[in-house]
């Protein structure tokens, strides 16, 4: 299904396949020869999505922007099952692997590998030809890619990163983070209320 959101229909090239259970809604350009797949969903939650040349969305992947932070994939970028994109620039011939997670600001490389359920975190940079391991995490600039056992090291430098402050302009030691954030994002994502199906 195809949505209208804040003005904006999606854009698919005439040689693009688009499953009719995935979803696209809002600024969404889809470049040719792309593949999305049934479940997928893409959201332009009011900062533009840009599919390049034979990108693959499998299933129930979740590709999503913000105002803040466009999502850009490159040509033959495969995003596996499950995987998510939020708010990042994604290169040419980068493979996220099943369950992966890329948050907002992160550049990944051309030719990178991000495999099953590993994470590039909020902010972080992969030089081109990356290889974040099965299950890791890669945080940071300069990065760093660790092993999810070590949580400390993983903290330390995801506290400068400052995930509510960037994402949701929420200072971390606010006493009530979750009431602010909630009510924040929600009001947000209420915009979609007035979405209009257009395909």
């Amino acid at each position: 299904m195809q949505f209208e959101h804040l003005g904006a229909h999606p854009r698919i090239h005439p040689t693009a396949v688009v499953a009719p259970t995935a979803v696209l809604s809002g600024d969404v350009q889809i470049g040719p020869e792309c593949q999305i797949l049934h479940g997928a969903v893409i959201t332009a939650e009011g900062g533009p999505i840009t599919l390049g040349e034979h990108v693959i969305v499998m299933e129930n992947a979740l590709i999503r922007a913000s105002a803040s932070h466009a999502v850009h994939i490159g040509d033959h970028t495969l995003v596996g099952p499950m995987a998510s994109v939020s708010g990042a620039t994604i290169g040419d011939e980068v493979f996220l692997a099943t369950g992966t997670r890329v948050f907002n600001g992160a550049r990944v490389g051309r030719r990178s590998e991000v495999r099953i359920n590993a994470v590039v975190h909020l902010r972080t940079v992969l030089p081109p030809e990356t290889v974040v391991p099965i299950g890791w995490i890669a945080v940071g600039e300069p990065l760093q890619i660790l092993s999810p056992d070590r949580h400390e090291e993983i903290w330390e430098a995801q506290k400068e990163l400052d995930f509510p402050g960037y994402i949701f302009g929420i200072d971390r030691d606010t006493p009530d983070l979750m009431v602010q954030l909630t009510e924040r994002y929600g009001r947000s994502l209420a915009r979609h209320a007035h979405d209009r199906p257009s395909d």
